[in-house]
């Protein structure tokens, strides 16, 4: 029996040894790397699921990773990101945005989940109706704190001009900008595009300042939008840039004649700063505001859209966004801006960009 004891006393402290060890605080070289990968961050709030966190942002610089419990906090701190504790969580917003869009397109309106503010926000543009107004505003009523109502005093009208003298795509007398060009599995290029600027397929398109042939245009939508498979983009073009005395390239042009490669691309993260291009406005920048609206323009409801305060002009529809070398968007209207420059004044600016990677994953095609 004394031996039995004395075994017990000797696995006892042995546990004991194990269990301090655990407790010893990680040294320097194990503590985590920063968090600055948007696709991780992404990935991370995936895994802790929707009823834990409220999505991420930028701030700084900075990913924050917002949860709703401290064991999530801690989660985020251990993947070396900066967690903060809100009040709603992703699946209470997204379902009152759901709400939102049993309303139906309702013009110039936008609604989406504001990751930062932990809230949605809904921009009410002039022209709708104080009818409409009301039932906006009843919902809202339903969701105390959790529903920000913004009055923006300008109307949302999509960026295709008739014509204009500038350097861009023309279709059927319409004016837009070419966005970015990605080929398929078996090395075909197209050229991405806003549905808007011409419907169907089957048009010509052609350059806007010597008017060579790019080709025709093969698919276009614009309205609706889902996340997930399906993926099905909102407002898109693809043209079968095939014309005879043209080269496609990966490149993406700034004003001046200066080129930016794009090599990848990605959804948007709320918060990230963002060049936005066009052929009325040419280069301007700004940041991605809200990552998932749902807006109407011109009577189309468009889902899951991404929100930015970047000028833009008539004549930019689907010209590109993007952040360093990834592609981000191609955009789709916004509020009426008359001019742009480097030095805008964001405030009251609210455009409207489809996910270039939903477009991608949709029609099976790359970024090059």
């Amino acid at each position: 029996m004394r031996h039995y004891r004395k075994r017990l006393i000797q696995i006892g402290a042995a546990a004991l040894l194990v269990t301090a060890a655990a407790t010893v605080p990680a040294s320097a070289d194990e503590t985590p790397k920063p968090l600055t990968d948007p696709i991780r961050a992404a990935g991370l709030v995936e895994e802790l699921g929707d009823d834990r966190t409220g999505g991420v942002y930028y701030k700084d610089g900075r990913l924050v990773v917002t949860v709703t419990d401290q064991a999530a906090a801690q989660a985020v701190r251990n993947a070396g990101g900066i967690p903060r504790t809100v009040t709603r969580s992703l699946a209470e917003l997204t379902s009152v945005h759901g709400e939102f869009d049993e309303l139906g397109g309702i013009p110039n309106t936008a609604w989406g989940v504001e990751t930062e503010s932990n809230q949605l926000n809904v921009k009410i543009f002039d022209g709708v109706s104080s009818a409409d107004r009301e039932r906006v505003e009843k919902v809202a009523a339903a969701h105390p704190g959790a529903v920000r109502i913004d009055r923006i005093r300008s109307t949302l009208k999509a960026k295709a001009t008739d014509l204009r003298g500038a350097n861009g795509i023309m279709s059927s007398g319409s004016l837009c900008s070419a966005g970015f060009n990605a080929k398929n599995s078996s090395g075909a290029i197209y050229t991405l595009t806003a549905g808007h600027c011409v419907s169907g397929t089957g048009n010509t398109w052609y350059l806007d300042w010597n008017s060579t042939k790019i080709g025709d245009q093969t698919f276009s939508r614009n309205g609706g939008g889902t996340d997930g498979s399906p993926w099905k983009c909102a407002d898109c073009a693809t043209i079968r840039a095939n014309g005879p005395d043209i080269n496609p390239l990966g490149t993406v042009r700034y004003r001046g004649g200066d080129y930016k490669q794009v090599s990848k691309s990605r959804f948007a993260v709320a918060g990230e700063r963002v060049d936005r291009i066009g052929v009325s406005s040419q280069d301007t920048t700004g940041k991605i505001t809200i990552v998932k609206v749902s807006v109407t323009i011109s009577g189309h409801l468009m889902k899951g859209m991404h929100e930015t305060n970047a000028c833009a002009l008539g004549g930019d529809s689907g010209g590109p966004t993007l952040t360093g070398q990834t592609a981000l968007g191609l955009l789709s209207g916004g509020t009426d801006e008359t001019t742009c420059s480097d030095s805008s004044d964001h405030s009251g600016v609210f455009n409207y960009l489809e996910p270039v990677q939903r477009v991608l994953n949709e029609r099976g095609l790359h970024i090059y």
